[in-house]
C-alpha cells in the first residue's frame, strides 16, 4: 500500500505534507497566527488540486488501481478544508468511485457514489453542472455492474443535464452519448450505437 501510494501521489506531495503534519511553535501575534492559517490553508487546497489532477489522469490512462490512493488523498484534504458535508467533496468522491469501478472494486465504489449523492440531495442549489457528474458516474456504475437499463436511466439524466447547463452541442453532453453508445453497443444495438457515436 505504501508503495502504491507513493507511485501515485506521495512522491510529489511528500515536501508538502511535512509543515502541514507537523506541529509548529505557538505564533505570539494575531498577525502570525493568521498568516499560519493562510499558509496552511494554501498548502492544503494545492495538495487536493495535485491530487485530483493526478488521480484524473491516471483513470484517463485507465491505471484506476493506480488513481485510487491520490483519489482518496484529495478527499482526505477536501474534507479538511472544506467540512463532511459539503458541496467541494462531490468531485473528489465521484473522481474515487470511478476509479474504484475501472479497479474492479464495485461496492467501495457505491459507498462512494452514495455519499455524493447525498451531499447532492443535501444541497438545494446544487448546480446542474455537479448533478450531470453525480448521474454519468452513476451511469458507468451501473454499466460496469452489467444493469443497462440502469445505465441509460442515469445517462440520458446526464445528457438532459449537460444539455441545459453548457448547450446541446457541448463537449459536456458529448461525453454522456459517448457513454449511451458503448451501453448500447454491449447490448447489440449496433444501429443505435452508431447513430450516437455520429452524435459524438
Amino acid at each position: 500500500h505504501h508503495k502504491a501510494d507513493w507511485v501515485s501521489i506521495h512522491k510529489q506531495t511528500c515536501q508538502l505534507l511535512i509543515p502541514i503534519r507537523t506541529s509548529l511553535p505557538c505564533p505570539t501575534t494575531e498577525r502570525e497566527r493568521k498568516r499560519g492559517t493562510e499558509q496552511l490553508l494554501r498548502r492544503q487546497k494545492y495538495i487536493i488540486d495535485a491530487a485530483f489532477s493526478t488521480a484524473q489522469e491516471l483513470v484517463w490512462a485507465g491505471k484506476h488501481e493506480e488513481a485510487r490512493p491520490a483519489a482518496l488523498h484529495a478527499l482526505r484534504f477536501s474534507i479538511e478544508v472544506y467540512g463532511s458535508d459539503s458541496l467541494q467533496l462531490v468531485p473528489a468522491y465521484l473522481l474515487l468511485a470511478e476509479a474504484c469501478t475501472g479497479a474492479g472494486h464495485l461496492p467501495e465504489a457505491s459507498q462512494y457514489l452514495s455519499q455524493a449523492e447525498w451531499i447532492i440531495l443535501r444541497t438545494p442549489a446544487c448546480s446542474a453542472a455537479v448533478q450531470h457528474k453525480l448521474h454519468r458516474s452513476l451511469g458507468l456504475f451501473c454499466a460496469a455492474k452489467g444493469d443497462f437499463e440502469k445505465a441509460l436511466y442515469h445517462l440520458a439524466n446526464d445528457v438532459y443535464l449537460a444539455s441545459s447547463t453548457f448547450g446541446l452541442t457541448s463537449i459536456e453532453a458529448s461525453g454522456g452519448y459517448f457513454h449511451m453508445a458503448d451501453v448500447f453497443f454491449r447490448q447489440n444495438k449496433v444501429d443505435i450505437a452508431n447513430s450516437l457515436y455520429t452524435e459524438v
